[in-house]
Order: C-alpha cells, then sequence, then structure tokens
C-alpha cells in the first residue's frame, strides 16, 4: 500500500466533507457528494486494513 493513496482518499473526503457545508448546496448534489465521500472513506478504510494485516505479517515473522 502506498501512503499516499491512502492520504489521497482522506483527503478527497475532506474536500467533499467542506463542500457538503455550503449552505448553497442543492438535496441531489448533496447525496451525490454524501456517497462520494463515504465511498472514498471505505476504500480508505481497506486500504488501512491491508496495512494492519501487513504490519502484523511482518511483525509475526520475527
Amino acid at each position: 500500500m502506498k501512503s499516499s493513496d491512502f492520504e489521497k482518499k482522506i483527503e478527497k473526503a475532506k474536500e467533499i466533507l467542506n463542500s457538503l457545508m455550503n449552505p448553497e448546496i442543492t438535496l441531489s448534489e448533496g447525496m451525490k457528494k454524501y456517497k462520494e465521500g463515504m465511498k472514498a472513506l471505505k476504500e480508505a478504510s481497506l486500504l488501512l486494513e491491508k496495512a494492519k494485516l501487513e504490519f502484523e505479517e511482518l511483525k509475526n515473522k520475527d
């Protein structure tokens, strides 16, 4: 896993969160952004879990 991939996903989620705070956003656009943000967070979570598993494997090899 590249840490930059994880960081990009988190940064994207932050950007989406900021856009959702805009009082001018429509409900439709808000729902679209929400789904996009949840997808980015899920992908980041999967990357983090993968990294944890790799770490545990390396730790257990010693």
